[in-house]
């Protein structure tokens, strides 16, 4: 089974296809020019996650899986939330968005010491998947990892927030941990894992 994901996210993919790789299921990448147009507009990440699952879906005439997901700090109104890959502007890199969280929460006097007291955030995943643009049934899955946020970047893994985030209980940021101890526990890896039992049970 072939499957197309929205999304120009390399390491989404790789983090995918990983957790799909004992699996008949088959994960590549959408063309960029099948999202042209696609704007991630909706408030929340469900909304958004079946807009473009829904758009590609309708250009490819099939199967269609499209994830959205960020970073959620309660202290910040739940931001960077669903702007987080854009948080410091539409192309923000990750270094330049990790910057403005770390601004944004030394402006709420967070100064990083002592670590117990780092603010509180999680991540957030969901996962949309339909078999076809009109198919009234998508399936969706989630996955929240709870953690804070460490104002000092740990590690060189992963992408995103990854090294600002340290796991509830956990003594090493995300950044800091092997591909394989990050998709045992990430949001992404818990929605992904529920939504390959949904597609492999159909």
């Amino acid at each position: 089974m072939n499957i197309l994901l929205a999304s120009s996210n390399r390491h989404k993919l790789k983090e995918l296809r990983e957790i799909f790789a004992d699996t008949p299921v088959n994960i590549e990448m959408a063309q960029s020019s099948m999202l042209e147009g696609v704007e991630e507009s909706a408030p929340t990440f469900v909304e958004n996650a079946l807009i473009k699952a829904r758009a590609l879906a309708e250009k490819v005439g099939g199967p269609a899986l499209a994830d959205d997901s960020g970073l959620v700090v309660p202290c910040l109104n739940g931001a960077p939330g669903v702007y987080s890959s854009r948080y410091c502007g539409q192309n923000a890199s990750d270094a330049e968005n990790n910057a403005k969280l770390v601004r944004e929460l030394k402006r709420q006097g967070f100064s990083g010491e002592p670590e117990k007291s780092a603010p509180e955030a999680f991540f957030y995943c969901v996962l949309v998947y339909l078999e076809g643009p009109r198919y009234p049934t998508p399936l969706m899955c989630e996955g929240v990892w709870r953690g804070r946020i460490v104002l000092e970047p740990r590690g060189d893994s992963g992408f995103g927030y990854d090294p600002h985030f340290l796991p509830r209980d956990g003594a090493h940021t995300a950044a800091e941990l092997s591909t394989n101890e990050k998709n045992a526990h990430s949001h992404r890896g818990q929605a992904c894992r529920a939504m390959r039992s949904l597609i492999l049970s159909e």
